[in-house]
């Protein structure tokens, strides 16, 4: 008998993009202090640059693990007896999903940048989530994780 299954993990990281965008915004906000000399131009190149790096790498970094008998996906942590079927969802089912589908009761741990999701059924009668919608890049091996952590 196995003890325990596989863990999974899956680590949702920002775009290449935003980094650019963050470079973008300090270098604004050295075009803004550039007036007041290149002591705190610079120091508005780095600051700017820091804090929207900062601000895209707390929002855009997220995780998903399957361990210890849980499903846990960034602050929610659910155990895997409480999951129903999971269904794999595609870029076109993913957006219908996100979309006009969407059920507001549902937990969603969306990232846009990310096209391909789980959805994933809560079979508990005291939970009044539905579903959860999972953005994520490897739907196939999150539902495989989930299946082998039911089984053990």
């Amino acid at each position: 008998m196995q003890l325990s299954a596989t863990p999974y993990e899956e680590r949702l990281t920002a775009p290449r993009s935003w980094w650019l965008v963050s470079v973008l915004a300090g270098f604004s906000l050295a075009l803004i202090l550039l007036p007041f000399g290149t002591l705190p131009t610079l120091g508005g190149l780095v600051g700017g640059t820091a804090a929207a790096a900062v601000v895209a790498s707390s929002y855009g970094t997220v995780r998903i693990r399957v361990v210890g008998g849980s499903l846990i996906a960034g602050d929610a942590k659910i155990p895997v007896t409480a999951l129903g079927e999971a269904e794999v969802l595609d870029r076109e089912e993913a957006r219908a999903w996100r979309t006009y589908k969407a059920d507001t009761r549902a937990f969603l741990l969306l990232r846009a940048y990310i096209p391909t999701a789980l959805r994933v059924e809560v079979t508990d009668p005291e939970d009044p989530t539905p579903y959860l919608y999972l953005s994520t890049r490897q739907p196939e091996a999150l539902a495989e994780a989930i299946a082998a952590a039911k089984a053990a």
